[in-house]
């Protein structure tokens, strides 16, 4: 049976560029694989189910939900729920690889408290940065832009909540640090699952 190896957890405010970065580190570090989500909204054209999300009906999700199915989940302001099960993480890791999860914060501290030896990883922008890249989408209106960069505002005083911060002031560099903190972490916990379990000595 494999070691257990951390599930890194991606998490920061809407514009920081955490699904970039998380691309930059699949490309960098081999072994790693991106969680898919479940969702209750419904499946656009050219998406396929268990590719871009797990695609739920409000009863299946709600069911999951009780039976203790979701690790975590959150409702959005469109009414849809998103949430990672529990079953997404125990796949990754039968298939021996390491699971990163890109969560919103509240998502993210459920991790970091109910899974054991993960690492949460807080991306951070300047205000004004994350602002011009939420216009660039132009997929908001003005006010919805507006009310997301006072939570924006609000979450990046939060940062202290997580295990490590990188600031997306450059994607090159941040995704380095990225990977180098997943790279660093994985040494960490391979290496403390080789070293021998302390214990009585038979004479």
């Amino acid at each position: 049976m494999p070691s257990a190896r951390p599930v890194f957890v991606v998490t920061g405010p809407s514009g920081a560029g955490k699904g970039t970065l998380i691309k930059g580190l699949v490309e960098r570090v081999p072994g790693i694989e991106i969680a898919v989500s479940a969702t209750t909204r419904p499946l656009r054209p050219g998406e396929v189910d268990g590719r871009e999300y797990w695609f739920l009906t409000d009863e299946e999700f709600t069911r999951r939900v009780a039976a203790g199915e979701f690790l975590e989940w959150v409702p959005y302001v469109s009414g849809h729920r998103y949430g990672t099960l529990r079953s997404e993480i125990d796949r990754i890791a039968e298939d021996g690889k390491v699971c990163v999860l890109e969560l919103e914060l509240r998502g993210a501290v459920t991790v970091q408290d109910e899974v054991p030896g993960s690492v949460t990883i807080f991306i951070a922008a300047d205000v004004p940065e994350l602002e011009r890249r939420l216009r660039d989408r132009a997929t908001e209106s003005t006010g919805e832009i507006g009310e997301r960069i006072e939570l924006a505002r609000s979450q990046l005083e939060q940062a202290h909540l997580f295990r490590y911060m990188v600031r997306n002031d450059d994607v090159e560099r941040a995704t380095a640090a990225v990977a180098a903190i997943v790279e660093c972490e994985l040494a960490m916990s391979e290496s403390s699952a080789l070293r021998p379990r302390s214990g009585r000595l038979s004479g």
